[in-house]
């Protein structure tokens, strides 16, 4: 079996025109090499489902069979275990395939095996050595993949560690990154062929649980945290990119609000200067998308009861047509922040950095853990009682503290009991819902006034205001249901 370690940048056609005059590649003559490969699978997709691929991969008059697991990280970085052996096309002999579980797994696959889709492409070869101990392969791949009479363009660029350390393959493509506009790609071509055969149209990409292992050290933990929320946010690039649909967008907000969290979460463990580059930049990302939000709350949730209830009213009219403009320059901007260079440079620097922090056993995690809870349940307590008669500002400040409580305890989650876990978060889970109404409607409030600035509607005035009462009347119940209930760490 070998590892191999590979980042992965997705350019544009003039882009990869302007490549091979890089300083690091001019001067050097490429390897072209045609690469055809047919990817197989069962028909229930068993293969896709555990992450393998399976290809008979046509490199000239030989052909290779390859299996290869498929578990990419965020930020353009993966590292896959890979299997190869020579053979033809057809025949399937896993003897090479050292895991026997991996091995038997397949074998009783193998009778199932059918072709799925294809890529055919050109492949651009460099090899690079930027020093003593270091080689680096760098491919630049063109071409498509092929599923029945779908099509869809492939142009990339692969930089596969051949000898030294991971930090050298950020070196160059942070290097190639300065010069030339290229994003790091979290898909793979076979995940990309699998989508294209299955014709799946985008789907937003909700927060998954942090996967923990035993052993880990909290920085170890914060970088798996801070891996999964880049992977909850380049799931949504594509929806935000390419449609006007409100989850993406809320869902990539999500998955920032998260990764700041927990930024602020592990602070005293992280690098002072790690803290002070990067959370100022994820800060200004999330503001770039946050109005977008704000404007389709506003025209989807708090505007059509009101126009249910006064259908030709003239002010709603107006406030509807001007709310949809905002909306459409505010939706203009976000996807302009997500397709700037200064995106993916960050989400290459933010990942390199990420990988190359210290580890230390101290504090250990049974200490780090119940600390870090206990300062966010204190604070949440503080502001739970001075919400109880407070402003809307107060019960922005609670719902935030909340919401950094929650991030924490889902972050932590696989280290407590899951019963536990679950009756705290249902108690919480109603009371941020109404936090967030309460919230909506303060926006709303403001989002009028600046559809309509110097004609203040009355008539959504007293709406939102009679609204707001009614959720008032809710709050101190659960409030008091929340704070009831024991936090689960402390029973852990």
């Amino acid at each position: 079996m070998a590892l191999e370690t590979e980042i992965k940048l997705s350019l544009t056609a003039s882009t990869a025109r302007r490549l091979p005059a890089h300083g690091l590649l001019s001067g050097s003559k490429p390897l072209q090499q045609k690469l055809v490969n047919t990817y197989y699978d069962t028909p229930d997709r068993r293969l896709q489902r555990k992450r393998l691929a399976v290809r008979y991969r046509q490199k000239g008059s030989e052909w290779l069979l390859t299996v290869k697991s498929d578990a990419p990280l965020p930020g353009g970085l993966a590292q896959r275990r890979e299997w190869e052996v020579a053979g033809q096309p057809g025949e399937f002999d896993f003897s090479h395939v050292d895991s026997p579980k991996l091995r038997r797994f397949l074998e009783a696959a193998q009778p199932e095996l059918v072709p799925v889709f294809t890529t055919d492409f050109t492949r651009s070869l460099w090899v690079l050595t930027p020093q003593e101990g270091t080689r680096i392969e760098l491919a630049l791949d063109r071409g498509k993949i092929v599923a029945g009479d779908r099509q869809a363009v492939i142009c990339e660029v692969e930089l596969e560690l051949l000898e030294g350390k991971v930090a050298d393959l950020f070196v160059i493509a942070l290097a190639l990154q300065a010069d030339l506009p290229m994003h790091p790609e979290s898909a793979s071509k076979a995940e990309r062929g699998y989508r294209l055969a299955a014709d799946e149209r985008l789907l937003p990409c909700r927060a998954a649980n942090v996967q923990l292992e035993m052993g880990m050290s909290s920085v170890g933990i914060f970088r798996a945290t801070a891996f999964s929320c880049l992977a909850q946010l380049q799931g949504n690039e594509r929806g935000v990119l390419e449609t006007d649909a409100p989850e993406f967008i809320h869902q990539a907000r999500v998955a920032i609000r998260r990764l700041r969290s927990a930024i602020r979460l592990w602070r005293p463990l992280l690098p002072p200067d790690y803290v002070t580059d990067f959370d100022p930049r994820w800060r200004t990302l999330a503001n770039a998308m946050g109005d977008t939000r704000n404007w389709d709350v506003f025209i989807t949730e708090i505007l059509p009861p009101i126009n249910q209830a006064f259908p030709e009213h003239a002010d709603l009219q107006r406030l509807t047509e001007q709310a949809r403009r905002q909306l459409a320059g505010c939706r203009q901007a976000a996807q302009k922040a997500i397709a700037a260079p200064a995106y993916s440079q960050l989400l290459l620097s933010f990942t390199a950095a990420t990988l190359a922090l210290p580890e230390s056993k101290k504090p250990p995690v049974s200490a780090f853990v119940p600390r870090s809870l206990n300062k966010r349940a204190k604070r949440v307590a503080e502001l739970a009682n001075e919400t109880k008669n407070g402003t809307p500002e107060a019960r922005h400040a609670l719902r935030v503290a909340l919401k950094r409580l929650r991030y924490a305890l889902e972050f932590f989650a696989p280290l407590f009991p899951a019963r536990r876990m679950q009756r705290y978060h249902q108690s919480a889970a109603g009371l941020l819902d109404l936090l967030g109404r309460m919230n909506d409607s303060a926006v709303a409030e403001q989002l009028a006034e600046q559809a309509l600035p110097g004609h203040p509607s009355d008539l959504v005035r007293g709406w939102l205001a009679g609204r707001n009462d009614l959720m008032l009347g809710q709050l101190d119940a659960l409030l008091g249901q929340f704070l009831s209930h024991p936090p689960p760490w402390e029973h852990a």
